[in-house]
């Protein structure tokens, strides 16, 4: 089960508009990074999971451009949420709140993930809060 790739800025904002129930997911990020393939491996194991209530897409930075300055994409792997055609922002305790720019290790966190944004957006919300804080996770 592979996830879908976007091949250009118009498809993701039709990916974006088009989705009315269900959130869409983005990763943006380079398909050749080793930070990436681990997500997306990740991404494509909860993809099945999660395909009721959400939508995962992956885009090639380097083939589409067109997002990298709109979203400040200089991560080597990001993941974005959308909702009917709106950025859900998520406070992750990370001080970054309109992505995830790390990779999450386990499937059921990023399920939490999403299950939150989607429970959070249907209710109009524009920010929800992270069920895990992961504010401490790189301390040394």
């Amino acid at each position: 089960y592979l996830l879908p790739h976007l091949r250009s800025g118009w498809a993701v904002d039709q990916a974006i508009l088009s989705e009315e129930d269900r959130v869409v997911c983005i990763r943006f990020g380079s398909d050749a990074d080793d930070t990436c393939m681990r997500m997306d491996e990740m991404l494509a194991g909860c993809a099945e999971k999660i395909k009721n209530f959400a939508i995962v897409y992956l885009v090639d930075i380097t083939e589409v451009p067109d997002f990298n300055a709109m979203y400040e994409l200089y991560d080597p792997c990001t993941v974005m949420f959308f909702f009917r055609n709106k950025h859900i922002m998520i406070d992750l305790g990370t001080g970054n709140n309109n992505k995830i720019n790390f990779p999450l290790g386990e499937k059921q966190e990023f399920i939490d993930i999403v299950e939150v944004v989607y429970t959070g957006a249907r209710k109009g919300r524009g920010l929800v809060i992270s069920p895990k804080d992961y504010s401490t996770k790189y301390r040394y």
